[in-house]
């Protein structure tokens, strides 16, 4: 791994840290300094897909894909920017895909929300890096098995945001927004304002049914209303990285908040005809415009046979 020294200093949570300190500490940072696998979700046991290869978006701005959610890298004047980082035991992978591209050394870390599929390899990185979520994120890593043993904690948020924080400044302003429950309680979607693409997490993780995951606050009866919100609020996108798919663009996105309306509509007039979750999950059909942009809603899988009409049913009962 790189070993050299990077000149350049910047300020972490309020002390100053040269950039070539937290290189070499990830250079020297032991292989299995990970969380134990199956720990996040998704993580598995057994052979577990790698990481990459990394795939540039934009200028400075690349994505690696795969071992969990997807992975934005942008490269600032003075480090990384890292965007979630995967299932457990693929920190190394990562710096591997990394320094193909930059030898900067990462200097923050985003989670886009509480998963250890995004966050599961936060502990092979430095007390150095500075990891930065939504405050809702932060309460729900908490209670993460990952995070309870005390040498773990350097991969829990240093600083928080409620609804709106700008992590560094000119031409390297990342935007992070918040605006209510989706998939969790604590979404962030993350705007590289001069490249014009929003890293989108799991509230857009492709053109399938969502996971709406109640324990952690995510919430179906919310789900369009605050993709909504983010695209009324959010100007001067054109792409979106999402949670698990391809780059697409920000009219999937605008059109992933009315997938998930119409969802909430017909599951209000299923639950007053008196169905039950199941046959109205196997009823359901989008309407043709968003079928023919290639969203899909069939099949019961996330929230068992009922999938999220069940839920959003279920939701819709505790909401009365």
């Amino acid at each position: 791994m790189r070993r050299e020294f990077v000149l350049a200093s910047i300020v972490l949570t309020g002390a100053l840290v040269t950039a070539g300190t937290i290189a070499a500490q990830q250079a020297q940072a032991p292989a299995g300094a990970q969380a134990p696998a199956g720990q996040g979700r998704g993580g598995g046991r057994g052979p577990a897909p790698v990481p990459g290869p990394i795939e540039k978006v934009a200028d400075n701005l690349y994505m690696i894909p795969g071992a969990g959610g997807n992975s934005g890298v942008y490269i600032a004047a003075n480090g990384v920017v890292l965007v979630d980082t995967k299932n457990p035991d693929n920190g190394q992978l990562i710096l591997d895909q990394i320094k193909t591209v930059t030898d900067k050394p990462v200097t923050h870390i985003i989670n886009t929300h509480t998963h250890g599929d995004h966050n599961g390899s936060n502990i092979f990185f430095p007390a150095t890096v500075e990891v930065v979520t939504q405050e809702n994120t932060k309460a729900n890593m908490q209670k993460m098995p990952a995070f309870q043993d005390a040498k773990n904690a350097h991969g829990l948020p240093d600083r928080t945001f409620g609804d709106r924080m700008t992590v560094l400044s000119g031409n390297d302003a990342i935007d992070l927004y918040y605006f209510g429950p989706a998939h969790t309680s604590g979404d962030a979607l993350v705007v590289f304002r001069n490249a014009r693409v929003m890293h989108a997490g799991d509230m857009f993780a492709g053109k399938g049914q969502p996971l709406i995951d109640r324990p952690n606050g995510g919430s179906g009866v919310e789900y369009g209303a605050t993709i909504g919100k983010a695209a009324a609020a959010i100007k001067n996108v054109d792409r979106v990285i999402p949670g698990h798919s391809t780059v697409m663009t920000w009219q999937d996105f605008v059109n992933f908040g009315e997938v998930n309306r119409v969802a909430l509509a017909y599951a209000r007039e299923a639950a007053k005809a008196g169905k039950t979750p199941e046959q109205a999950m196997t009823e359901f059909k989008l309407p043709e415009k968003l079928s023919a942009a290639g969203f899909t809603y069939a099949g019961g899988g996330r929230g068992g046979p009922g999938g999220n009409i069940g839920i959003i049913m279920e939701e819709l009962k505790t909401a009365k």
